[in-house]
């Protein structure tokens, strides 16, 4: 058995919990992959598991090779997936998972040219902020943002760049006033967003060196809401770059503290790490990553 091999099958003991898991997983018996960690250890001189009557633990050395292990088999799954759609048409039921607010600006639009290309997918589309379970949920892909990726058993795919940047609308900023500093906040109306709570942390410091204090009268638990209400002038509020550039462009609305680092805010589209990566998730992934890479939309002038 090769090296690259041998990898592969120490990452499905560790991450099956025993060698008769990783036996099942590969269809050998347990005592053959016995040997094969064994032979492993032999040439790297290292020991990788301790093994008990109780099971098997990750040495030091067996932590971080298994780091590298499951990466060699990730990339050994996405490669035989490719080359096993490559024969066959996309088709069936794909099930996909976004945030409110991105789904309606950005995701939807796209979608009748991903349907037109392939008439024999089937998308069921779940709109929500809430956290999900990709594996309990039977979702095939979510599109998510940095601050929501919390599970370790999923890829995540860079799909945008995105850019937290507080905004409000000119008929605000008339009648309260434009802030000037951080510590201007505590006299403004900010909206805030009750789904992710590390949204509403703008990362901005006082003079005393504290966070600026960030409140206000107007909470939603999505961006779609927040976002119509500082439309409608009733706030100061800090959104993704994908909902208000074009917005900025067009003076519907005003950046405020524009002079202060706005935080990334990337995101990704995240599924399960397994392999054969079925046809209809690959194209609906490529599909996603040839319309908003390099340069998303948003960040092109004019787009």
């Amino acid at each position: 058995m090769e090296l690259s091999s041998r990898m592969i099958l120490f990452a499905q003991v560790v991450e099956g919990g025993s060698f008769s898991a990783a036996a099942r997983a590969a269809g050998h018996a347990p005592s053959a992959v016995s040997r094969q960690i064994a032979l492993l250890e032999d040439g790297l001189g290292v020991r990788l598991l301790n093994r008990t009557q109780s099971g098997i633990t990750l040495t030091e050395a067996g932590a971080a090779f298994h780091a590298r292990c499951a990466e060699v088999a990730a990339l050994v799954a996405e490669a035989e997936g490719a080359v096993a759609g490559l024969g066959a048409a996309p088709r069936g039921a794909l099930r996909v998972a976004a945030t409110v607010a991105f789904a309606k600006a950005q995701l939807l639009p796209i979608l009748p040219a991903f349907l037109a290309r392939h008439p024999e997918i089937t998308l069921t589309l779940s709109l929500t902020d809430r956290p999900v379970d990709l594996a309990a949920e039977n979702i095939d892909v979510a599109i998510r943002f940095t601050e929501q990726i919390g599970e370790a058993a999923v890829v995540a795919r860079k799909l945008a760049h995105n850019r937290r940047v507080i905004c409000a609308a000119p008929s605000y900023l008339a009648a309260h006033g434009t802030p000037q500093t951080p510590d201007d906040l505590a006299r403004h109306n900010c909206l805030r967003l009750s789904s992710v709570a590390r949204w509403n942390d703008w990362g901005l410091t006082g003079a005393d060196g504290h966070p600026a204090p960030i409140s206000g009268n107007f909470e939603a638990n999505d961006a779609d809401a927040v976002y119509h209400a500082t439309l409608a002038g009733v706030g100061v509020a800090r959104l993704s770059s994908y909902l208000v550039m074009e917005d900025i462009r067009a003076g519907r609305l005003t950046r405020v503290l524009p002079g202060y680092a706005s935080d990334d805010s990337d995101i990704f589209a995240l599924y399960l790490d397994r392999r054969n990566l079925l046809p209809r998730i690959r194209v609906f992934i490529d599909h996603l990553t040839a319309h908003f890479g390099p340069v998303p939309p948003w960040e092109r002038e004019g787009g």
